[in-house]
């Protein structure tokens, strides 16, 4: 019995001990503000991440990559490339509205079949993102793609001029058209060098490194 009393009350000294030296030293949350040291914390701007290397951006958490807009076909062309990443779901698209105010074209042709005819030979010749215009004053007119600065349609006449479409022409066209914004979200170095190189052959596309929207 007296053991047992003993026992107790040591315990109870023991007890009262560390309370009163946690107490001189600040207590847990003194300790944890310590550790955490909040006025060490500093928060990116996007330009700030978008600076980063692949590798940084890589070890961030809760970061998408946007790239975009894209066209159809260039959204088709760009999946195609990015598939040996096998980034699988890390990746998701948006639809866009944005303003073109420049397009590629070919003017109108004297009727339906012969636009027909001028599509079949542009696909023949390898050309992509083809629109035969159906309706207003420039039917039967093709569509070689339509953009927000004129650099990027002199970008784009100049790459068909390569190709052999010698009677392609840039004229203002103001238009609302959907395209598409590809998303990475958490990507792996690798895919992000790998964005950076394929932008410049997408004429008109960005890149766009931040935090990724919250779900609504």
């Amino acid at each position: 019995m007296r053991t047992l009393v003993f026992l107790l009350l040591l315990a109870n000294l023991t007890l009262f001990a560390y309370i009163r030296l946690d107490s001189v030293g600040g207590g847990e949350g003194v300790r944890l503000s310590q550790q955490q040291q909040p006025e060490k914390i500093k928060l990116l701007t996007p330009q700030q991440v978008a600076a980063l290397g692949p590798a940084k951006v890589a070890s961030l958490a809760d970061v998408c990559v946007e790239w975009g807009p894209l066209s159809d076909a260039d959204r088709l062309r760009a999946q195609t490339r990015l598939e040996p990443l096998e980034l699988g779901k890390l990746v998701t698209q948006r639809k866009v509205e944005m303003i073109a105010n420049y397009w590629v074209f070919i003017p109108p042709l004297a009727n339906r079949a012969a636009a027909d005819n001028r599509v079949a030979e542009l696909k023949a010749q390898g050309v992509r993102d083809i629109l035969p215009v159906e309706l207003g004053p420039q039917r039967f007119a093709i569509s070689l793609g339509v953009f927000r600065t004129e650099e990027a349609a002199q970008a784009r006449l100049a790459a068909l001029q390569k190709q052999g479409v010698k009677t392609a022409k840039l004229g203002p066209r103001a238009q609302s058209v959907q395209q598409t914004v590809l998303i990475v979200r958490d990507p792996p170095a690798q895919a992000v060098a790998r964005l950076k190189e394929m932008q410049g052959d997408f004429q008109g596309s960005e890149i766009r490194i931040g935090s990724c929207e919250r779900p609504t």
